[in-house]
């Protein structure tokens, strides 16, 4: 047959069906073959919240959105041009995402009267024969029948056959959108090279939904996307937590520091611990801990001994840390917290994405226990991000905050990554001797950052003794004098204030200098506003975008900025947190706009929250 080419500029595909279907992988290895052609992408890969939810239900549907495009682009799209969905709940949980006209491979096998049942269609309903999706293009595949016709001769049992369902579906569409399938062959080959049966099994899979797609007169029309105008030089796909792991990793290396992790594994931050278990070969040592408190205080432990401490969790974790960040903040210690926020509170939607922490961050210990914030914006800041927390920390001598999401975490893009030499150096310096006038070592006398000695134990003549209780200024000493309580609150608290001196001036990502409206961001909700008022100001409308990495202490020009716009919009994954502060500190009558809904905030939503704000 003769096929029919399209050039596409922009596909968004939402893989989705039971969390036992595959779709995190076929999702990863669509993407993976897309990075390798040059082609701009985002992905949002949405988890179940279950680990076992019952198969064929609404709570057990995984998800993953792929927005590929030869321009750039800065989300994974608000609606979807494809949907792969392999049950009948898969069909329910994303329909309404799907734009109209857009395209349905159903596997007619997820849509028999158990999986209709379970999906709470009402009984003798299919929407695949009530006419219900007549405005979609309905490719229907028996992709189960056509998998196990595949396999007739493997000897392995019906149900392991039906594991390899996805690599039908993805071959299938490695047909439709002209692309080599030889990247994923790879995959399967190192994934189960010690496993010849499922190795081949899944290979003649991957290789038979190419085949239909070859074959089938149902198909008609294929499709291409180009290469995106991206600037010149070498870049690799990137998730977020990897990234965050590479920042740190490279951290320790610029400071030729050993760094040690200290951490208790909790969705969505487990992979920073898988990832930098990696790379012992750096010196880098992981201890899984056996709870919350443990893994910090093995951290500051660390950071005490000459290492760089870091402990990553969640926000039930960082509750759980928050006696021990009191510590470290009166210890004056460097020690980096990573927390990738997830929707709560308790354990509230564990694996879907919320910006729910940044008060916490703020001032969830107790006293006055000032702390810097650092945030990521996307999947490859966090390598920025994550370096610049422990510049700070090790420079500056406090434990800092650093915030990603479990939607940047999650979430892919390419990263050109930068080169060693590259990187801003990060200095430390180990107070090795008494200095000059010195007769006795004094652990709280300051330089002009007002920033402490760090000292490793041990070291002659600089013996020294540390702990929770309040210190006398520069001696160090236990005190329970007021005077010197209320000297040292404020010392500890301008220290973190002198900290936007050593950080850079607030830019603007878009848009005029002055203007009617200014859309205020932080973290993953940066690619959102970053699309949106792109999109306006291409209409002549006076919005400009300012999106913070820095939020304890603000940039010092931050005020400035503010003042130039007659109105101010915070979006935020919460309900209204960043806005309080920014209210607090800068006198300004902010508006926010809130989603609380385990998603991120689509741009049209937001080109329609600036427009009613004009």
């Amino acid at each position: 047959m003769t096929d029919k080419q399209e050039v596409l500029q922009d596909v968004v595909i939402k893989f989705a069906g039971d969390s036992g279907d595959g779709m995190q992988l076929t999702g990863s290895q669509f993407t993976n073959n897309t990075a390798l052609l040059g082609i701009d992408l985002a992905t949002f890969p949405d988890f179940p919240a279950e680990i076992r939810a019952p198969i064929g239900t609404l709570p057990g549907v995984s998800g993953y959105q792929l927005r590929f495009s030869s321009d750039r682009i800065y989300t994974p799209g608000d609606a979807c041009d494809v949907l792969v969905a392999m049950n009948a709940a898969a069909l329910k949980v994303n329909l309404t995402a799907l734009k109209k006209g857009g395209k349905i491979i159903a596997n007619v096998d997820g849509f028999d009267s158990k999986n209709l049942r379970l999906a709470n269609y009402p009984e003798g309903v299919n929407p695949l024969e009530d006419g219900s999706l007549e405005s979609y293009e309905v490719i229907p595949m028996d992709v189960t029948k056509m998998t196990r016709e595949a396999l007739k001769d493997f000897t392995m049992g019906t149900k392991e056959k039906d594991r390899a369902k996805n690599m039908f579906v993805l071959g299938f569409l490695y047909w439709m959108y002209n692309r080599d399938m030889d990247n994923t062959i790879t995959f399967l080959k190192e994934k189960f090279g010690k496993k010849p049966d499922i190795l081949e099994s899944n290979v003649k899979v991957l290789q038979a939904g190419y085949n239909f797609g070859d074959t089938t007169e149902a198909f008609t029309s294929r499709y291409s996307v180009a290469k995106a105008k991206m600037e010149p030089g070498t870049y690799r796909s990137i998730m977020g937590n990897q990234a965050l792991a590479y920042g740190l990793i490279a951290a320790g290396e610029k400071s030729e520091l050993p760094l040690f992790l200290g951490t208790y594994p909790i969705t969505p931050a487990s992979d920073i611990l898988h990832e930098l278990s990696k790379y012992k070969s750096f010196g880098i040592k992981t201890f899984q801990a056996e709870d919350e408190i443990a893994a910090i205080t093995s951290a500051i432990g660390a950071s005490y001994g000459g290492s760089i401490g870091i402990t990553t969790t969640s926000g039930p974790g960082v509750a759980l840390k928050a006696e021990a960040m009191g510590l470290a903040v009166m210890l004056e210690i460097p020690l980096v917290i990573c927390n990738v926020q997830r929707g709560g509170p308790s354990t509230g939607l564990p694996t879907k994405t919320e910006q729910s922490d940044l008060l916490q961050a703020y001032y969830g210990r107790n006293g006055e226990c000032p702390m810097p914030i650092v945030s990521a914006s996307t999947p490859s800041d966090c390598f920025e991000a994550a370096y610049e927390a422990v510049r700070i920390s090790i420079q500056h001598m406090t434990p800092v905050m650093l915030l990603s999401d479990g939607y940047i975490a999650n979430g892919a893009e390419p990263w050109k990554f930068p080169q060693s030499a590259d990187l801003p150096a990060i200095e430390n310096h180990f107070k090795t001797q008494l200095g000059h006038g010195e007769d006795k070592f004094q652990p709280y006398l300051r330089d002009e950052k007002l920033v402490r000695p760090w000292v490793v134990p041990g070291t002659a003549g600089l013996e020294h003794r540390i702990g929770g209780l309040e210190k006398q200024n520069i001696t160090g000493n236990i005190s329970y004098d007021a005077d010197n309580h209320q000297l040292m609150v404020k010392i500890r608290q301008e220290k973190v204030d002198k900290i936007a001196s050593y950080i850079p001036k607030q830019q603007l990502d878009s848009g005029a200098e002055k203007g009617k409206i200014l859309v205020l961001g932080w973290g993953s909700t940066y690619g959102a506003i970053k699309s949106a008022c792109t999109e306006l100001q291409q209409q002549g409308v006076s919005v400009s975008h300012a999106h913070l990495r820095y939020i304890r202490p603000f940039p010092e020009n931050l005020g400035e900025i503010i003042k130039n716009f007659e109105q101010v919009l915070i979006p935020e994954i919460n309900n209204g947190q960043l806005i309080k502060i920014i209210r607090d500190q800068y006198f300004v009558d902010a508006k926010g706009y809130n989603k609380i809904m385990g998603v991120p905030i689509y741009k049209g939503e937001l080109i329609d929250a600036i427009k009613k704000m004009l």
